[in-house]
């Protein structure tokens, strides 16, 4: 049976270096987050300047938080190839509304019940389903949530490859993640971050050598799996 190939998301990225970083170590898709509250974020502006040094088939993402019809169109307008993530508290007309493709993402509550079955059910017009870890701050806190959950293997969840992995990835414990969830695609921001004296990730300052080492991590996850979703 032929392998699958993990796609691979770096989000969160803020300069020039790191996604001419991401873009040599092989990723599919980078992401710009335009949520004004976030240590991570850009102005349409400056994402259009770093999505222009994308090459063909590597994706601009688009992150918005409960942004207004107006913001997100001016994203599009500064991006226009772009796919669209929607990470705050948007309804499904909200996210249709944009008139654009797009990923939804479902923070998983760390200790309480989450129904993702009707989670998928109600996004069911997303490109894809991005589960990750509910933090303050909407994303990129360096959080897993239980893995072992949730019926990954369910038609609902992983029907034409939706499933996006994030919260919490680093090169260390991400073929455990794809081990147990078996994605379509994986997510990291926080995981391949420059580390400051304090220890602390430095929030939007990407590291390359972690970048490559996910990179790798991921392949290599993917050459010892035995058995593959499609793709």
């Amino acid at each position: 049976m032929p392998s699958h190939r993990t796609r691979i998301k770096i989000c969160g990225l803020t300069r020039e270096a790191d996604v001419d970083a991401a873009v040599q170590a092989g990723v599919d898709a980078i992401g710009f987050v335009l949520y004004p509250k976030s240590p991570r974020c850009v102005t349409p502006e400056r994402a259009a300047e770093l999505a222009r040094r994308l090459p063909p088939f590597v994706t601009p993402v688009l992150l918005f938080v409960n942004a207004s019809p107006e913001f997100i169109a001016q994203g599009v307008a500064a991006v226009p190839n772009a796919l669209l993530q929607f990470h705050g508290d948007e309804t499904a007309a909200d996210c249709l509304a944009a008139g654009r493709p797009f990923i939804r993402a479902a923070r998983i509550p760390h200790g309480q019940a989450f129904d993702l079955l009707e989670y998928a059910d109600t996004f069911a017009a997303s490109q894809a389903l991005l589960v990750d870890a509910h933090v303050d701050g909407y994303g990129g806190g360096g959080r897993t949530f239980d893995w072992t959950a949730f019926p990954w293997s369910h038609p609902r969840l992983n029907a034409n490859s939706r499933l996006v992995l994030s919260g919490g990835l680093t090169p260390a414990n991400v073929s455990d993640g794809l081990a147990i969830v078996r994605p379509w695609a994986v997510d990291v921001s926080s995981g391949v971050e420059a580390t400051g004296p304090d220890g602390q990730p430095r929030k939007g300052i990407k590291d390359a050598g972690k970048i490559t080492a996910f990179v790798a991590a991921v392949r290599a996850a993917d050459d010892a799996r035995k058995t593959f979703p499609p793709g």
